[in-house]
């Protein structure tokens, strides 16, 4: 029995997630891509915090009239410097079952751009 692409996202996370988990000294950096926008988020998974996020629907970001991969960097370099400026340097990288290539990939290089070690 074949899994539909939405069941082999969700195995291909759950299969991460054993190994990233966030905590106070290295939180997660999580991603989630729709069609059209990404979002990022960094989580201390022992608190249940979320403590910096941006995604390319912030006013900085969408007045760009650019590619979604040109907005995924956008959004990695803002979540890096958000993270810098609330003293966070080390993070995983979370990237939710999806392949690591394109805006995952593109944000990932702007996070890492800005500062953040992963």
């Amino acid at each position: 029995m074949s899994l539909s692409k939405i069941n082999k996202r969700n195995k291909i996370k759950r299969r991460i997630r054993k190994h990233v988990f966030g905590s106070e000294s290295r939180p997660r950096l999580s991603v989630f891509r729709s069609n059209k926008e990404i979002y990022a988020q960094i989580v201390d998974d022992v608190n249940g915090k979320t403590l910096v996020s941006a995604s390319s629907r912030d006013k900085d970001i969408a007045d760009d009239k650019k590619t979604k991969i040109e907005l995924s960097k956008l959004v990695g370099i803002s979540v890096g410097s958000k993270a810098v400026k609330a003293g966070i340097e080390k993070i995983g990288f979370d990237r939710s079952g999806y392949l690591y290539h394109g805006r995952v990939k593109s944000l990932a290089e702007g996070a890492r751009e800005a500062g953040l070690k992963f």
